[in-house]
This record gives structure tokens, sequence and C-alpha cells, in this order.
């Protein structure tokens, strides 16, 4: 069973800076993308930033590019998202996701092997 935890969510001033984590367990895809999707109250799902298993390619929404970075720690099974220069505007619930590749979880819907996290509340306050 694919287990998605994470972590580091909460409430920072604009400007401020958070990091996520998301502690992985129980995917088998020999490759995969993990990453990032946030919704916010009456917006639509979007796609944050995502990490290929298969050569380490990142991939960022234009909203989020040059603040946010996402890395991963294989030996902990954990990947994480630095979030720089917050705006109120990435206020949100942060969910991690994993799939067979980036594409779906940046773009969304997740495929019949996706799976995603109970996610974190950030909230950034102007």
């Amino acid at each position: 069973e694919v287990q998605l935890v994470e972590s580091g969510g909460g409430l920072v001033q604009a400007g401020g800076s958070l990091r996520l984590s998301c502690a992985a367990s129980g995917f088998t895809f020999d490759d995969y993308g993990i990453g990032w999707f946030r919704q916010a109250p009456g917006k639509e799902r979007e796609g944050v930033s995502c990490i290929s298993s298969k050569d380490g390619r990142t991939y960022y929404a234009d909203s989020v590019k040059g603040r946010f970075t996402i890395s991963s720690d294989n030996a902990k099974n954990t990947v994480y998202l630095q979030m720089n220069s917050l705006k109120p505007e990435d206020t949100a619930v942060y969910y991690c996701a994993v799939d067979t590749e980036c594409a779906t979880v940046v773009v969304g819907p997740l495929g019949p092997f996706g799976s995603w996290g109970q996610g974190t509340q950030v909230t950034v306050s102007s």
C-alpha cells in the first residue's frame, strides 16, 4: 500500500519560507514521478512541482518558478519542497502525489497507479 505523509505546513508571513516534507513508502514503480499539487478553496487543483526518478528532471508551475525548489533524499524516501518568497496566493492545502510519470502529477488527473497524501495546510498572511 502506498503511503505519502506530508509535514511542514503552517502559517507564515508574506516573503517568508517553509519546507514541506513527504515521506513515501509502499510503491514499487521502477520509474516514477513524485511531487506536489495544491488546492485552495474555490480554486482548481494546481500542479506545483515534480521530480522524476528516471532522470532527476524537475518540473515547476510558472507561478512558483524561481521561488520553490523540489529535492529528494532517496536514502530516506523523502521528497522536499522548499518554498521561499511566499505570497498570499500560495495559500492552499499542499498534497504530495506519486505516479508513474510527472505529467500526471503536475497536470493531473493521477492515473490508476497514482496516490496522494492527506495534505498539509500552508497559509501565507499579507
